[in-house]
C-alpha cells in the first residue's frame, strides 16, 4: 500500500449562523457519527466518525472506530521518507472509503502547521507532511491519531442519511478521540450520550 499525505483541498467555512443553537442543529462539524445497527453498509458498521467539516456543499470526517490489519505508522513514515525518530509504531486508522491512500492526522489543538483546519474548537485536522515530521521529532502536537482516508458526502446527502436508520450524531469529544481505545470508541461514545447500545434494534436500512 502507498501512502501519501498532502495538502487539503480548501474546507469550506459554513456562513455565520444567526445564532449557536443555529449551528449546531444546522451543521456536524465537530460531532461524532455513530453507525446505527443495521446501517446495511458493511463498510460503516460500528464507525465513529469525527465531522471535520460540514457546510451546505458537503461534509467530510475521519473514521475512528476502526484500525487497519497489520499497517502501523511506522510503514506509512517509511514510505514518505520520515525518519519514524521519536514517533511510536501505533496502528493507523481506517479513516473511511474516499481516497484510502491519503493520509490525515487528527490531533490535538496545542500544534498548528501547513493547512491545519480547527474543528468547533475541539480538535484539529492536518493532511500535510509538516505534522508527521513533527511527530516523529517529538515537538509533535500532544495527542494524535493518523487515519487514511475519509468518508464524503455530497450536498445534501448526510442530511437525508440522517433521516434513516442509518446514523446517530453525538457531541465531539476529546477524550473519546485521544483517551479510549479504537475498538470501545463505539460503545463508549453511545454510553456517554445516554444510550445503551445493546439495546437498540438492528433495523435494515441504507446509507
Amino acid at each position: 500500500m502507498k501512502c501519501s499525505i498532502v495538502a487539503l483541498p480548501p474546507l469550506k467555512r459554513p456562513a455565520k449562523p444567526k445564532s449557536d443553537m443555529e449551528a449546531d442543529a444546522r451543521y456536524y462539524s465537530g460531532k461524532l457519527l455513530l453507525a446505527m445497527p443495521g446501517i446495511g453498509d458493511p463498510r460503516f458498521e460500528r464507525s465513529v466518525i469525527a465531522m471535520c467539516s460540514h457546510d451546505d456543499g458537503g461534509a467530510l470526517g475521519i473514521g475512528i472506530g476502526h484500525i487497519m490489519p497489520r499497517v502501523g505508522l511506522h510503514e506509512v513514515l517509511k514510505q514518505l521518507d520520515i525518519d519514524p525518530g521519536k514517533a511510536p509504531d501505533v496502528p493507523v486508522h481506517h479513516g473511511g472509503p474516499v481516497e484510502p491512500a491519503r493520509g490525515f492526522v487528527l490531533h490535538s489543538r496545542d500544534w498548528s502547521g501547513q493547512g491545519t483546519v480547527d474543528v468547533a474548537g475541539l480538535w484539529a485536522l492536518t493532511g500535510t507532511l509538516d505534522v508527521l515530521n513533527a511527530i516523529a521529532s517529538g515537538r509533535g502536537p500532544g495527542a494524535w491519531l493518523v487515519a487514511m482516508g475519509y468518508a464524503g458526502w455530497s450536498s445534501g446527502q448526510l442530511e437525508g442519511e440522517m433521516v434513516r436508520h442509518g446514523w446517530h450524531l453525538v457531541d465531539g469529544s476529546v477524550e473519546i478521540l485521544f483517551e479510549t481505545p479504537s475498538d470501545t470508541r463505539w460503545q463508549a461514545s453511545f454510553l456517554k450520550s445516554g444510550i445503551d447500545p445493546a439495546l437498540l434494534t438492528s433495523v435494515s436500512g441504507s446509507a
